[in-house]
């Protein structure tokens, strides 16, 4: 009998820890805000970091005329949609992978090229790490 209810009260106990347990997202400060900024001659550019970028532009991304500018433009501001979503819920997704948001203007023309690399950047997160944003 004491050991029923021993197990009674501690069940109860670990339960009603587990509920105080509280979630914070990330609260978004500049360490982890992604921004782009135009270079002396006003143009964007992406520059990622991982070795295997490059290898997967030159091996399974299709040229950079394959879609046009505004295909880019509008699948971007998709993409960046849901990865931000993804950033701000760290419980549910890996918050190593959306470390970041992406802070990623409408207002503003990037160019061509800007934005065909983002959208790169995203088929290579699709890639690499079998996620998908569709």
């Amino acid at each position: 009998m004491r050991l029923a209810i021993l197990l009674i009260i501690i069940g109860f106990l670990s339960l009603t820890n587990c509920a105080h347990q509280v979630f914070k997202n990330q609260p978004d400060t500049e360490s982890n805000k992604l921004t782009f900024k135009p270079d002396e001659n006003g143009e964007y550019d992406i520059i990622v970091f991982d070795p295997q970028y490059d290898i997967f532009l030159k091996t399974h991304a299709r040229p950079q005329n394959f879609q046009s500018h505004e295909f880019y433009k509008n699948r971007n501001r998709f993409y960046v949609s849901i990865w931000n979503q993804r950033h701000m819920m760290p419980s549910v997704y890996n918050p190593d992978l959306y470390a970041v948001s992406i802070d990623l203007d409408p207002n503003i023309e990037y160019g061509h090229e800007f934005e065909y690399k983002l959208y790169q950047f995203f088929k290579f997160i699709e890639w690499k790490y079998r996620v998908r944003f569709i």
